[in-house]
């Protein structure tokens, strides 16, 4: 990725203030840093729309942050009011257009652009802040009540940056959906890590009806060993999360069609996440299964050729070839190639395209 690009990206978005430019170049910088999966997604949308990704993805980060850091000696109370502080800077933010703080900046102008409901970011810090007082989930439904506040309102955040054919309240429920998946993906993978934390998100009912519960987890944790009622209920949750991703697919056809192979990537990326967990014999309380480079590069490659196929057709339906963001047609040259074996791209990525 070269800054070259980053320009680019913000130039095709308009961004022309200077002050507004290194915020957004900040938020970037917390996606690409801490969100790879996603993030490699991003580079497949027209980069006129990136920035705003990476601005809602970079809000949300500083949020967990506070509170989920591991390095941080914070208590839960210090940690209660610094999501208080931010909460203050959001609505100012929010209210006034712009923030001194680089991360609010960007949101609040991602959100004034695309008229994003702000309900949505108070709805995710109450859900934030749950995670400093709540360890564990009686049931699937209190969870949902959770992720609705840390999952589905990011998918409805998303779906104004990334457009539909269809009235935006037609997609939403699929939106959400998408990220609740996403989320009960990363519940499934951090088991162990959430247990570190103090919390359990595999809910009680869950567990309970395989003959599972907290203290076997942690038996589990310390003593690295495994036990069949714990592997019961990870199957359990697999199946769970695998159905909210068939709910979720369908919203996909519904996004404006240059924002779906982005939705396309992130979808099989996430769900894959799910196969290596099953791959690696759900030793989720000892390791975190991970999507290998070679699959993110090969998933990222057919994300490109669905770009390719799109405006080949747009192109003989009669449309203009180049879209009204100012991105050319695809080049061969500028799809993501396989990692070498020192590690580094043989080629380009998308981003990187001039």
């Amino acid at each position: 990725m070269t800054a070259r690009a980053v320009r680019r990206a913000l130039d095709r978005a308009g961004i022309t203030d200077p002050r507004l430019r290194a915020a957004y170049v900040r938020c970037r910088g917390l996606h690409a840093r801490h969100g790879r999966t996603y993030f490699l997604a991003t580079t497949l949308l027209p980069p006129a729309r990136r920035p705003s990704v990476h601005a809602l993805y970079g809000f949300a980060r500083w949020a967990d942050d506070i509170v989920d850091s591991l390095s941080s000696r914070a208590t839960p109370q210090q940690r209660a009011r610094a999501l208080d502080q931010l909460e203050q800077r959001l609505h100012a933010g929010l209210n006034a257009g712009e923030s001194p703080d680089p991360v609010v900046h960007a949101l609040a102008d991602t959100a004034a652009r695309h008229s994003i409901d702000h309900r949505h970011f108070t709805d995710f810090l109450a859900s934030m802040r749950a995670d400093l007082v709540v360890t564990d989930y009686a049931s699937y439904d209190d969870l949902l009540a959770y992720m609705h506040g840390s999952a589905a309102v990011i998918g409805l955040q998303m779906l104004p940056v990334l457009g539909t054919v269809v009235p935006r309240e037609q997609a939403a429920p699929h939106a959400a959906a998408l990220g609740v998946a996403f989320q009960l993906t990363n519940f499934l993978r951090d088991v162990g890590e959430d247990l570190d934390r103090g919390r359990v998100y595999l809910p009680q009912d869950l567990l309970g009806a395989h003959g599972a519960d907290r203290e076997l987890l942690q038996w589990s944790r310390r003593t690295g060993r495994s036990d069949p009622r714990i592997t019961a209920a990870l199957k359990a949750a697999d199946d769970l999360t695998r159905g909210v991703y068939r709910t979720a697919e369908p919203g996909i056809a519904l996004l404006d069609p240059v924002s779906r192979p982005c939705i396309r990537t992130a979808f099989t990326l996430y769900r894959g996440i799910l196969d290596a967990i099953a791959h690696d014999g759900w030793t989720v309380l000892h390791r975190r299964s991970v999507v290998s480079r070679r699959r993110r590069a090969a998933v990222a490659g057919e994300g490109l050729a669905r770009i390719a196929a799109a405006r080949l057709r747009a192109r003989y339906a009669g449309r203009p070839q180049v879209p009204a963001d100012g991105i050319r047609p695809l080049r061969a040259a500028d799809g993501p190639r396989l990692p070498s074996r020192h590690g580094a791209p043989s080629a380009p990525a998308a981003e990187d395209a001039p």
